[in-house]
């Protein structure tokens, strides 16, 4: 490395800013360590000094771990790297404890508890500094890629070093165009600000088509086809049962159903905490991919999660705030019901664990495993994070703590930056989401009753056998990670609510009368018992009121139902309109009037997906974009109306979108559709040499 006056620095040199960081690191060691001293029983130190020999310990001891850790977890799995990072942590500790001068703990417990209070403290300190977690968290793979380069003489691009291209894909969960606009606005995503500003970076909306869901929004855009998908879950009449994307075997099914082994990250790119894997070599926590076996499967290789289970204090700072966050989220629930704000949902229960582990543990140790990727050169790297979204799910989506949760997903994307300018390859970072959220009551909040209620009255059936799911998205990431680690040999650890989803196929005889499911405002309705899809006439013959019934009740915009001459026809409360007949005029009020210029087009396709159900219908939708959910999210997607549909693409101003792929939406011309999403990205990808 050159510096400026044109003399050649020392390769094994550190740099000012990698004092800095070793510094810091060695203060608020050192400062959580004396509180810890100070509060623990068990635990003494006789001078400050004993305090600042032992954090310089155990700096040293990690150090002098970490490679034949590595070495151990490139023969094991990512829960021996688990297993031994945890020994490895409270190890160092002990011995530093125990062989400092001065300073001393009596047992196990006595050093655990320093741990764990050492690891708040410290995430304390460094917030008040403004140093953020997920810097804590890959500092130090930081150093040592500067370190690396140094040694191998690579300079920083600003010095003309070229490098090969690669490119960095980070999906934003859940977070529509106006939404990240008005973040943009209210400062909360300064990084995204400063991109935009600068010139570097555009940013463009495309449109979630129906159903506007993770499942089908990420099939689309990692291995260009959502066909297989026509909800979050749904009854397949071939296999008899509900299959329910977030359980991994059903995730390793639909992506079974969708592969050409030609995905978005095929050529050996890296897949983290996604859904489906596109074709990646690499994968780490990836739900299609969370019971495969091997070194190599499951959770992913094991040498990466080195760096997050064994730094001192790491995993145990990420548990701690994990807790803290599930306190934020107890406060923000009770000032929603104290404040009265409408609408609004329950937001306790299991929820309040699973926004601990998602927003924190998951998010860093999320950040840590694409830190690692950027430094291993991985060609090209998918993450998707699931922060906001599920926040506004259970707040709604433009509430001041779903925003809030922008502004921590911001400061990864400056970390992510960081770590690019030193990683091997140039990497052009490409943000995107996978659809919007729209707020609103749910379905059964306005109306009193289920859709399920509402099905069995109108078949004059209350009695009959039913099926509902409308819950458990929530649970998707962390069964994942459950069932990666646990590796099981048969079956899977699905941890939630079970949906209603029989664990095997249903005999002919033993199947249910009535299925329905809610994807936000869009519902599907089964009649399992018949082999094939029911039509309209069908249904009058069986149930004569059950498809009009269903279109007035309150909360319901419109019920598409096959017909057997007509093709698809949409109904709504006072009107409906023939969908497949050109130039067909409304009969009465235009049932799609209130979905806007894609709203044919979207419920057409939606009907005619392979698994749609034999009954599709979409909630009413306010002047103001609000909807009602057919399941229990008072933010909700899946459906049409309001900003659910409006997703965003952030990309690199150099990378233009074709012109070919837009498609004209009211005023505008953008991208519709996941799979168009997924075209540009192969083409950027392609350009960039990134591909096979």
């Amino acid at each position: 490395m050159t510096s400026s006056s044109g003399l050649r620095t020392p390769s094994w040199l550190p740099t000012v800013r990698d004092l800095g960081e070793a510094v810091l690191t060695l203060l608020t060691t050192t400062v959580g360590l004396a509180v810890a001293v100070a509060l623990v029983d068990g635990v003494r130190a006789d001078t400050p000094w004993a305090i600042v020999l032992a954090a310089a310990v155990v700096a040293a001891g990690d150090l002098l771990l970490r490679a034949p850790l590595r070495f151990l977890a490139r023969r094991g799995s990512a829960a021996l790297a688990l297993g031994l990072g945890l020994l490895a942590q409270v190890a160092v500790l002990w011995l530093a404890l125990s062989v400092v001068p001065g300073i001393g703990a009596d047992n196990l417990w006595s050093v655990l508890g320093v741990l764990v209070l050492t690891a708040i403290v410290m995430a304390v300190g460094r917030w008040v500094i403004g140093a953020s977690n997920s810097d804590y968290v890959v500092s130090d793979l930081v150093r040592r890629a500067r370190r690396q380069a140094r040694r191998e003489g690579v300079r920083s691009p600003s010095a003309g070093e070229p490098r090969p291209a690669g490119m960095l894909v980070v999906q934003l969960d859940g977070v529509a165009a106006p939404v990240l606009r008005e973040a943009i606005e209210a400062g909360l995503a300064p990084n995204v600000q400063r991109w935009m500003t600068a010139g570097s970076h555009t940013l463009e909306e495309w449109w979630a088509r129906i159903p506007s869901t993770t499942p089908a929004s990420q099939a689309g855009l990692l291995h260009g086809d959502s066909s297989q998908i026509p909800a979050f879950r749904w009854w397949d009449r071939d296999l008899g049962r509900l299959v329910v994307t977030n359980h991994p075997e059903d995730a390793a099914l639909v992506e079974q159903r969708l592969t050409t082994g030609k995905g978005l990250l095929a050529g050996g790119g890296t897949a983290i905490s996604t859904m489906f894997s596109g074709d990646a070599a690499t994968s780490f926590v990836v739900m299609s991919r969370s019971r495969t076996k091997g070194p190599d499967g499951g959770l992913g290789p094991g040498p990466a999660y080195v760096r997050f289970f064994a730094s001192p204090f790491v995993l145990a700072r990420a548990v701690s705030v994990s807790v803290g966050e599930m306190f934020k989220e107890l406060y923000q629930a009770h000032r929603q019901r104290i404040r009265d704000v409408r609408p609004r949902i329950s937001r306790g229960g299991w929820y309040v664990v699973l926004r601990g582990i998602t927003n924190v543990l998951l998010r860093d140790l999320n950040t840590s495993l694409v830190a690692e990727a950027l430094l291993r050169g991985a060609p090209t790297i998918y993450v998707d994070l699931v922060d906001y979204d599920e926040i506004a799910h259970h707040a709604g989506p433009t509430r001041p703590e779903s925003l809030r949760s922008l502004e921590g997903l911001d400061r990864v994307l400056g970390t992510f930056e960081r770590v690019a300018a030193v990683a091997p390859r140039d990497y052009e970072i490409v943000v995107v989401s996978d659809h919007g959220q729209a707020l609103g009551e749910t379905y059964e909040q306005l109306g009193g009753e289920t859709l399920l209620d509402s099905v069995r009255a109108l078949m004059a059936e209350p009695a009959a056998d039913g099926v509902t799911s409308d819950t458990g998205e929530d649970w998707g990431l962390l069964n994942a990670l459950v069932n990666s680690a646990l590796n099981l040999s048969r079956g899977s650890a699905v941890l939630g609510p079970d949906q209603g989803r029989p664990k095997q196929p249903a005999a002919a005889g033993d199947l249910p009368d009535v299925v329905t499911v809610g994807s936000g405002n869009l519902g599907l309705v089964w009649f399992p018992q018949v082999p094939h899809r029911l039509t309209l006439e069908d249904l009058q013959e069986r149930w004569p009121g059950l498809v009009t019934g269903l279109a007035a009740r309150p909360g319901v915009g419109v019920v598409v139902v096959d017909t057997e001459e007509q093709g698809l026809v949409a109904i709504g409360p006072r009107g409906l309109v023939l969908l497949e007949q050109d130039g067909a005029v409304p009969e009465g009020e235009d049932p799609l009037a209130p979905y806007g210029p894609r709203g044919l087009a979207d419920l057409v396709r939606a009907a005619r997906l392979p698994h749609t159900g034999d009954l599709l219908l979409i909630s009413t939708v306010t002047d103001r974009g609000h909807i009602h959910a057919f399941e229990g999210q008072v933010g909700s997607h899946g459906g049409i109306g309001g900003a659910q549909n409006h997703a965003f693409l952030l990309h690199p101003a150099r990378w233009e979108l074709a012109d070919e792929l837009r498609e004209p939406v009211g005023d505008h011309e953008i991208l519709v559709g996941a799979e168009a999403v997924h075209e540009q990205l192969v083409r950027w990808a392609d350009a960039a040499g990134l591909r096979p």
